[in-house]
């Protein structure tokens, strides 16, 4: 007898090419009689504009959502996303690449049909990413404070460099002059940090990662914490204000509070295939030693 199993479906509504992977997830899950939870958005964007014939599912109007697994059609933006509305459920998040890199959504949408099947058939594994949470002495920072890749504390875009004073479990660290610090995630190492410069960081590596945007000395580099560090930080800045990015989404805030950034007490579970290696997945996708004169 074939299990009951209860799939909450989520995927951007700009983007047409998902279109083939939902219709056969559709056509999967009618003929396992799985259960289907769709985001109120996303329906009316299959129903309406892709034109897609739903098949009986439970809306989702909120992020008060049940299941046993996630399914994530987009690319790794999107990942982000759905791993901000799952939050501290845990529920396994099965990403299907319909984006470009694809590094947290790692399946193909061209082996659908055998991703859900092995699922069913138990073969896969889990995977727990750690996640970051930020709060303010001074003020009230939103519903959802954390981050899977980074919190980034940024200029705005036009403002001059800003000054992060910096200590780590209230020992002073140093003061950075740069057009920002990235705070990240062994998961985030290969993002936003990467691009400026910092380490890649093997996943469950437990550790934090503070990497400087552009900073003003030479001698500023990356630093790899312990994931039970707590990071203080106090900005000052020409313009009075600064950005907060929670895995890019961002929103201004006044100079000189006082910020504290930890580790979430929950993880983010990615769902990935039997035997896959991150350091397979470092050779192809972000072409890691490829030599072009070869």
């Amino acid at each position: 007898m074939t299990k009951k199993i209860k799939f909450a479906l989520f995927g951007n509504v700009y983007q047409e090419r998902k279109c083939a992977a939902v219709q056969k997830f559709f056509a999967i899950a009618s003929e396992r009689k799985a259960e289907i939870a769709i985001p109120e958005a996303f329906f009316l964007f299959l129903r309406d504009n892709m034109k897609i014939n739903v098949p009986e599912c439970e809306i989702i109007k909120d992020d008060n959502f049940t299941a046993d697994f996630v399914i994530c059609m987009g690319g790794d933006g999107t990942f982000l996303d759905v791993a901000s509305k799952v939050g501290s459920k845990e529920i396994p998040i099965i990403g299907i690449n319909t984006g470009r890199l694809g590094f947290l959504a790692s399946f193909s949408p061209d082996h659908i049909e055998n991703t859900i099947n092995d699922i069913y058939a138990e073969n896969y594994n889990t995977e727990k990413h750690s996640v970051l949470t930020i709060s303010c002495d001074e003020l009230y920072l939103g519903e959802y404070p954390y981050a899977l890749n980074e919190i980034a504390i940024l200029k705005h875009d036009i403002s001059s460099m800003i000054t992060i004073h910096t200590d780590i479990n209230d020992e002073y660290l140093t003061t950075y002059q740069a057009d920002g610090l990235i705070v990240g995630t062994p998961t985030g190492s290969t993002a936003y940090s990467l691009s400026v410069g910092g380490p890649i960081i093997v996943p469950q590596s437990d550790t934090i990662c503070l990497t400087p945007v552009a900073p003003h000395s030479l001698n500023m580099r990356p630093i790899v914490l312990c994931d039970n560090s707590e990071i203080t930080l106090r900005v000052e800045s020409r313009s009075h204000n600064f950005l907060i990015s929670l895995d890019g989404r961002s929103q201004s805030y006044p100079e000189n509070i006082h910020l504290h950034i930890r580790k979430a007490p929950y993880h983010v579970n990615v769902v990935t295939r039997p035997g896959q290696s991150f350091f397979t997945t470092l050779r192809k996708k972000m072409m890691w030693g490829k030599d072009v004169r070869m």
